[in-house]
């Protein structure tokens, strides 16, 4: 199956999140840039996606920002 590249724009969309938390999670390593195209960066739609479901679980259950960018980044 074939990795799937968007844009920020259609993370913001589909996720529902703000184009600055987008670039926030990208500055902090949580989601990662796989490709540049001009002036646009391209994320792997999977990794995205799993990315901020674990992140949405973790704020649920209380944990910081900092704590779980410490978790996810471990592996």
């Amino acid at each position: 199956m074939a990795k799937t590249l968007i844009s920020p724009a259609e993370i913001s969309r589909i996720h529902r999140i703000s184009y600055q938390t987008i670039n926030y999670y990208t500055n902090l390593g949580l989601l990662m840039v796989k490709k540049r195209n001009a002036n646009n960066r391209l994320y792997d739609s999977r990794q995205v996606s799993a990315c901020l479901k674990k992140v949405t679980n973790l704020k649920s259950q209380g944990y910081s920002l900092k704590l779980i960018c410490d978790l996810l980044r471990k592996g």
